[in-house]
């Protein structure tokens, strides 16, 4: 072991990966402590390492003033837990992957570290391997002129897990490098699986991104192939490059100056022998683990800090939204709601697969349904119903005891009042199913419906019109309609500010000016 560090780091499980950060910070001279509650387990450790503390206890390894970092490799379902706690007890932390399983505990994370000043890293060792750092040096250069695709292979027999599927144990070092080379996040993902040895485990996965400069990429997982393989490759207009892990180290970067020439309008390949590219022999994790203590050290932000982990977070949550549907494309601008962002009652219900925008309120006794999704700065008054399936833009106001159903779709900035209603279904039968007859409901932006009010299905309230209390509209509105009554019929038009026209269509507390066209007014002099 070499010299002792000043700074003391803490191994906080040492299974199956743990024991190797437990080595490596200990010849680095930085193993102040290994926390572990197998007791055997420690006793082992003891007779390897006699001058570093063995701790059972977590809450007593937080507590020791000697300790400055905290590297956690227990199972990913108890990273989130403690992380938080080390954090909040002053420490830095190193988290393997995955930072967390869900990206609201992420983004907790990495705000209570910005709050207590802390170092919180993220285990993506490949981030620190001398092959990938040249091939990322090789495509700023230009060497691969643009990036056309990226495909990645992780494969072996075993290890194999029950705590995680294939996806979240193998697949983050992968996407981590992709997004990485990308430099930019994915439009949307899709993923497929088999579960062979647990029905509710892929043992095998197959993950497709697609980015908005027009790059692919794909990640092909599984613990359930006759060989090993741990390969990256990087096709790109001037060159291919392959980065093999299991390949011995001066074949682990290899080019490929292959090229396409067009013959008579016809592509013929240009095949070429792949040249070696020369990389510094090191293991990866030891500059990991020396990159943690100088981060502490120096105050630096980690190469894989928490934003990092956040971004291979959700892309990992996407790939699982996509898998459990059959394959089906996530948008990540869909999928990737900061739950900090929003705030919801304790009271309040919201299941899976929604989507919440940024600075929206949802208070007591509502309910949001499977497959909604509520733009920003909304706010969902008491014992609201969404979905599902529904759509709301931003900066609706929806008031206490309305449902809006599934087929509703309401654009920016409606205003619902309280106990107004919604239907779906024209001709409703409690005996006879009839979702299979949902009519579909547009409520266009700006538009106001009144308390009390009904809305029969199958119609489209235009913009900014304005719904009386209590009518009950069967036939839609026009833009800028005042309707009233039972059933509701236009009397007026009205504002955007919300008042009524006069006879020239001329709001007398804005000065606003409208002209009739075909979807009913729109401002004087505005193009239709």
């Amino acid at each position: 072991m070499t010299k002792q560090n000043k700074i003391q780091i803490a191994v906080v499980g040492t299974g199956y990966w743990g024991k190797n950060l437990v080595r490596n910070y200990a010849q680095l001279g930085a193993l102040g402590a290994i926390c572990d509650s197998s007791k055997q387990v420690l006793e082992s450790f003891r007779g390897t390492y006699p001058e570093v503390k063995c701790i059972s206890n977590f809450q007593e390894l937080l507590a020791d003033n000697d300790i400055q970092g905290v590297a956690i490799a227990a199972p990913a379902e108890m990273h989130f837990s403690l992380a938080r706690e080390a954090l909040l007890s002053g420490k830095d932390v190193y988290v393997e992957k995955p930072l967390a399983l869900d990206v609201a505990d992420a983004w907790e994370l990495k705000d209570i570290a910005a709050q207590n000043s802390r170092i919180l890293m993220v285990g993506h060792l490949l981030q620190y391997h001398s092959a990938f750092i040249k091939l990322k040096e090789l495509i700023r250069q230009g060497e691969l002129g643009r990036i056309h695709y990226i495909y990645s292979n992780r494969l072996s027999f075993g290890k194999i897990r029950r705590e995680e599927d294939i996806l979240w144990s193998f697949a983050p070092h992968d996407i981590s490098m992709i997004l990485s080379l990308a430099n930019e996040a994915p439009e949307y993902v899709m993923a497929t699986g088999g579960n062979y040895l647990h029905k509710k485990i892929a043992d095998v996965t197959t993950t497709h991104l697609e980015f908005p400069s027009g790059l692919k990429a794909h990640v092909f997982v599984s613990w359930l192939h006759p060989f090993k393989e741990q390969m990256l490759v990087v096709v790109g207009s001037k060159n291919m490059a392959v980065f093999r892990d299991t390949a011995d180290w001066d074949e682990k970067l290899l080019l490929y100056p292959h090229n396409i020439n067009w013959q008579n309008g016809i592509p013929v390949p240009d095949k070429k022998d792949a040249k070696k590219v020369d990389v510094e022999q090191s293991e990866p994790l030891r500059a990991e683990c020396a990159h943690f203590i100088e981060c502490i050290e120096t105050r630096a932000n980690p190469i894989t800090d928490a934003e990092e982990g956040i971004r291979v977070l959700k892309i990992l949550k996407a790939s699982q939204d996509s898998l459990n549907k059959n394959g089906k494309k996530v948008f990540l601008k869909e999928s990737e709601t900061k739950a900090e962002t929003f705030f919801h009652h304790a009271s309040s219900f919201i299941d899976e697969d929604v989507v919440v925008g940024e600075g929206t309120k949802i208070w007591h006794f509502s309910h949001v349904l499977k497959g909604s999704h509520i733009g920003r700065n909304c706010s969902i008054g008491q014992n609201v119903v969404i979905g599902p399936g529904a759509t709301i833009g931003d900066r609706c106001k929806i008031q206490n005891n309305v449902s809006v159903y599934k087929g509703v779709t309401l654009e920016d900035e409606v205003f619902c009042g309280p106990s107004m209603v919604f239907t779906n279904v024209f001709n409703p039968r409690a005996g006879i199913p009839r979702m299979d007859e949902m009519r579909p409901t547009l409520v266009k932006n700006g538009a106001t419906i009144g308390a009390n009010a009904t809305i029969v299905c199958g119609h489209t309230i235009g913009s900014f019109a304005f719904i009386g209390a209590g009518a009950v509209v069967t036939k839609g509105a026009p833009d800028h309609a005042l309707m009233v009554g039972n059933p509701a019929k236009q009397i007026g038009w009205m504002c955007e500010c919300g008042n009524r026209l006069d006879d020239n269509l001329v709001c007398s507390h804005c000065s606003k000016r409208y002209e009739k066209h075909r979807d009913g007014l729109k401002p004087s002099g505005q193009e239709t």
